[in-house]
């Protein structure tokens, strides 16, 4: 079992950044995927960013060149920068991870967090 729980989530303006961490415990084995995807009010929920175990990184194309994902290793933490933010990014944003690889940024994991508001004005 995968334990994930996010934060970084807040307030900021259109343009501005933030940065979600999540601390992952627990064993995927590999190939595994770690990602991002998020839900908005009334909207079906989407796969944001993705990272797979041999360091690939997969982005929906709303986010390319705006957001990044990374991990820390050391200390088993996931991130998501994000940067040049548009209203339309506002959304709950969850940590999610999968033993299967990502071939594209997917909102279908095995395991989630309990999510983080994000809000873009």
């Amino acid at each position: 079992h995968v334990q994930l729980v996010e934060s970084g989530g807040g307030s900021v303006q259109a343009g501005g950044s933030l940065r979600l961490s999540c601390t992952a415990s627990g064993y995927l084995g590999t190939p595994y995927c770690l990602g991002w995807f998020r839900q908005a009010p009334g909207k079906e929920r989407e796969g944001v960013a993705a990272l797979n175990s041999d360091g690939s990184t997969k982005y929906t194309d709303s986010v390319k060149g705006r957001f990044a994902i990374s991990k820390d290793n050391a200390d088993n933490i996931l991130y998501l920068q994000m940067n040049s933010q548009k209203p339309e990014d506002t959304a709950l944003y969850y940590c999610a991870a999968d033993p299967r690889y990502c071939f594209g940024a997917r909102y279908d994991y095995r395991f989630r967090g309990q999510g983080t508001q994000v809000t873009v004005s």
